[in-house]
């Protein structure tokens, strides 16, 4: 008996890159609630440039019926000193540092695995890049479930939260996962059903 997946997890192609940007606009509009900020997220304006043309660099996505119903994306650039504290900054240089961005997934489609398989492919991808030393995100804490999420998988560096460090509402601890994690976590493969 065959069975139906109705998720394709898969590096993005340039047909997903409309879809993806959609999905993540409407993250900071509709979830963050303080939408497209230009010194935030200048990436976004050129997902094909900064992820599918960059060799270092990943863009992922969870796509059903034709729709990306979910992202990843990894870039070679570490968090930047200010807003970020300066010892963050400095534990994660730019070139040596993969930055874990855009974990997001519509709303009906979460609890279905998504980005943890996501994530798995991104730190799969970039242990086989070989010039990463370090894997390192930040999430804002205030968004239902993401410290939680966050915490299963990553080593927390810094809790930002005391400083206020992005101003109201945000409240924003850094993570780091180890590279070469066990296979549970990245488990390979091209397109990859699941569901």
């Amino acid at each position: 008996m065959t069975r139906q997946y109705p998720y394709l997890v898969r590096h993005a192609l340039p047909a997903d890159v409309p879809g993806a940007r959609r999905l993540i606009l409407d993250t900071f509009y509709r979830e963050f609630g303080y939408g497209y900020v230009p010194d935030w997220h200048a990436d976004v304006v050129d997902l094909q440039g900064h992820y599918l043309d960059h060799p270092r660099h990943a863009l992922l996505v969870a796509v059903r019926d034709g729709e990306v119903v979910a992202t990843t994306a990894l870039h070679s650039t570490g968090p930047a000193h200010p807003p970020h504290p300066r010892e963050v900054a400095e534990r994660y240089p730019s070139g040596t540092t993969a930055q874990l961005v855009r974990v997001y997934v519509r709303a009906e489609h979460r609890r279905h695995g998504l980005a943890r398989e996501l994530v798995g492919r991104a730190c799969e991808f970039a242990s086989k890049e070989g010039g990463y030393r370090r894997l390192y995100l930040h999430t804002n804490t205030a968004v239902p479930g993401a410290e939680a999420f966050w915490r299963s998988l990553a080593e927390e560096v810094y809790d930002a939260r005391p400083t206020g460090e992005h101003g109201p509402g945000v409240a924003t601890v850094h993570f780091e996962i180890p590279l070469r994690r066990p296979a549970a976590l990245a488990r390979g493969g091209g397109g990859h059903p699941i569901g």
